[in-house]
């Protein structure tokens, strides 16, 4: 999609307020050891939807949400706030999809990418000197986009560490897309070294989140950095020639817009009728955003054709 000023604002953690009570805890220890072991695990096992076992929801995955809820009503019954589990709010489960309002906005963000990319290059000859570097753009944030969607699909250690990294790696490409239309085309050989040194900070970015500890503080800042220098860059390049090319403001309003829209994330609050949350809305409102921010690039390819044309000319 779009360049990301903030892909999290706050850090997942891996205990709170619902896990960490006796009455969740010693629901889920009587539900594993009365249904996840000899026959009755037998039983599960025979009884459970194949969507749900190709999805990879085990015996225990079914006594934490089951007991989620125990533990959520039991909240609510006493006049308590809606906790969270293991660092989410209680989402209603719909079918095999964990967080269905997020999975569909994601899903609905990549198909985006997709459809406008296939509009870019529809509009825009492979001539252009930036068509390749927004194709690679444009896969790199599907990719991204289609983690997103799995994530929030069936969170586990590993969807989640792919969520986090294609996010990152779309932020760096949106820095390597900004540098390549501002500085690149004119000092290719600067471009070039500057994308090798994304490349290594991306590696020593997985490197240090993979080798130990996944330290979610850590990701924030580096994300949150990797965002402003984005958001920086492009806003000084678009301000100082909106004079010449008037299309700019498209650039502009998508990354002012998603520097806000990020904020959704702050809210926090429990899900709206158990699924709509402030992390949906948030995917949800970054939608027409891609349409946006393609926009802009097609306008921008054309414009850097037609430039070339007069030059060749003159």
């Amino acid at each position: 999609m779009a360049p990301f000023l903030v892909l999290l604002l706050a850090g997942v953690v891996t205990a709170s307020r619902g896990d960490r009570e006796p009455v969740y805890r010693e629901c889920v220890s009587s539900c594993e050891q009365r249904n996840c072991t000899g026959s009755r695990l037998q039983d599960f096992w025979a009884e459970q939807p194949l969507y749900m076992r190709l999805t990879g929801w085990v015996c225990l995955d079914d006594c934490r949400y089951q007991c989620m809820w125990h533990t959520v009503y039991l909240y609510i019954k006493e006049g308590y706030a809606v906790p969270q589990f293991h660092g989410k709010w209680p989402f209603f489960r719909f079918l095999f999809f964990q967080e269905p309002a997020s999975a569909l906005a994601s899903f609905l963000n990549g198909f985006a990418n997709l459809v406008m990319l296939r509009r870019y290059r529809a509009s825009v000859p492979a001539s252009c000197p930036m068509y390749h570097t927004c194709l690679t753009f444009a896969m790199v944030s599907i990719n991204a986009w289609f983690w997103s969607t799995i994530f929030h699909t069936r969170d586990t250690a590993i969807t989640e560490k792919m969520d986090y990294f294609c996010a990152s790696a779309v932020i760096l490409h949106s820095i390597y897309l900004c540098c390549m239309r501002t500085l690149g085309l004119r000092y290719p050989s600067f471009a070039t070294a500057f994308g090798a040194v994304l490349v290594v900070l991306f590696a020593c970015h997985v490197s240090y989140l993979t080798l130990g500890r996944f330290d979610y503080s850590y990701n924030m800042l580096a994300n949150a950095s990797f965002g402003m220098v984005n958001l920086v860059w492009w806003l000084a390049w678009c301000l100082k020639r909106r004079s010449h090319q008037p299309y700019l403001w498209k650039c502009v309003l998508v990354v002012v817009l998603l520097q806000s829209l990020a904020l959704l994330e702050l809210l926090d609050f429990p899900p709206f009728l158990w699924v709509l949350d402030a992390h949906a809305l948030w995917h949800f409102s970054t939608i027409p955003l891609n349409v946006l921010f393609y926009s802009f690039l097609k306008d921008d390819s054309l414009y850097l054709l037609k430039v070339n044309s007069v030059l060749k000319v003159d």
